[in-house]
């Protein structure tokens, strides 16, 4: 069965939203979600990405990521999956409610249910690369990874 999402409202899906309110410290600095950290990546070491890291919510931190008129990184492209990879990462390992909820999708495929975005999402055809559902399928793996490694020879969780 392959797992949908979309708003941060959503139950339970809704935290693999980068708009979830689940934020996170990274690279020295606290970010209110994944979205304010991707977005203001794209303009890393200037004033525009405290002006986004300040935003009052993702979706303002999106429209002022968005904005063509601040000078994108030129990097950008070659980047930007690797960003949110971090971001999807960092916000995951940080809050383990939802790593929970992330771990319990099994092998399932993770799809962002979007029409508005063919790269990100499913896009409109639903043929879309959906590179956020897959960096989340990727990080499922990651985490399942890291909690076998921490499982001692007894079976017991070495972390308590």
């Amino acid at each position: 069965m392959t797992i949908y999402f979309y708003g941060a409202g959503e139950v339970p899906y809704g935290c693999f939203s980068n708009f979830s309110d689940h934020g996170f410290g990274l690279d020295g600095i606290w970010w209110p979600t994944s979205e304010h950290y991707f977005q203001a990546q794209k303009f890393k070491g200037t004033r525009h990405a405290d002006l986004i890291r300040r935003a009052r919510t993702p979706l303002r931190a999106a429209e002022l990521g968005r904005d063509s008129s601040r000078p994108l990184r030129r990097d950008w492209e070659r980047v930007k999956d690797d960003v949110m990879r971090r971001a999807v990462a960092t916000k995951f390992r940080a809050h383990a409610d939802i790593r929970d909820i992330l771990l319990s999708t099994g092998d399932e495929e993770i799809v962002e249910d979007t029409t508005t975005d063919h790269y990100w999402g499913r896009g409109r055809t639903g043929t879309g690369k959906n590179m956020l559902g897959r960096i989340l399928v990727g990080t499922r793996s990651r985490l399942r990874a890291e909690l076998d490694e921490d499982l001692d020879s007894d079976g017991r969780n070495s972390r308590r």
